[in-house]
């Protein structure tokens, strides 16, 4: 199981946008120069993050993006969610007839894995950014 870039900088992004936006909007090419995060990509994952109502964009000069809501509302499942992330510990697909590496019957350890999804799943359904921002204040002190 592995979260691609899209979905760990998407919540990088946000959490940085989070830190930062306490009355301006924030530019991407700030965001980028912070996080090391290509401006071309931000644009791509701001885009999914604005049709999913997660950030709203302002324009003119002083222009950039802002959270459409309070960090401690936004779900770390949320946002991965809105760039079309999945986590997925399992290959077959849950629903089907057919089971594991393509055989008639599921693998012998199907169920640990997709526990663990469950697990995963959860953690990021329970943290939401605001825990981010008290997770990076608390460790530089």
């Amino acid at each position: 199981m592995k979260l691609t870039s899209k979905g760990r900088y998407a919540v990088m992004a946000l959490a940085d946008l989070a830190k930062f936006n306490s009355v301006n909007p924030v530019s991407l090419r700030d965001i980028s120069l912070r996080q090391g995060i290509s401006l071309d990509f931000l644009e791509q994952i701001f885009s999914k993050l604005k049709k999913h109502s997660i950030v709203k964009s302002i324009r003119g000069t002083h222009g950039g993006y802002i959270l459409n809501k309070q960090p401690v509302e936004i779900k770390l499942a949320n946002i991965l969610n809105a760039v079309d992330e999945e986590v997925k510990t399992v290959q077959c697909k849950k629903d089907s007839k057919k089971g594991c590496n393509s055989k008639t019957s599921k693998c012998i350890t199907h169920n640990l894995w997709d526990e663990l999804e469950v697990h995963i799943n959860l953690f990021f359904e329970q943290k939401n950014l605001n825990d981010l921002i008290d997770n990076s204040s608390e460790s530089r002190n």
